[in-house]
């Protein structure tokens, strides 16, 4: 069997599968979000100008959750656009 060497992520949801942080879903349920995680799909390019300051706060505030400014900026689009 060869050695696989595991990322930083990788190594974190092993050690979240062997301690059973993960729940079995039935079919429709991984149907529904296979549906949520496809329709999130980015197929288009978007460049706009923002103010510097209000750019940082987005910065420091997709930071905070563990996530990449643009991606952060995508899901508020995506919320508003769909509220």
């Amino acid at each position: 069997m060869r050695n696989t060497k595991l990322t930083k992520q990788e190594k974190e949801i092993e050690n979240a599968l062997l301690q059973g942080e993960y729940i079995d879903i039935d079919e429709s349920e991984f149907k529904r979000i296979a549906e949520a995680v496809a329709s999130r799909k980015k197929d288009s390019v978007l460049n706009i100008r923002v103010n510097s300051e209000d750019l940082k706060l987005l910065k420091r505030k997709a930071n905070q959750f563990g996530i990449r400014y643009q991606t952060f900026i995508s899901e508020l689009l995506h919320r508003i656009a769909h509220s």
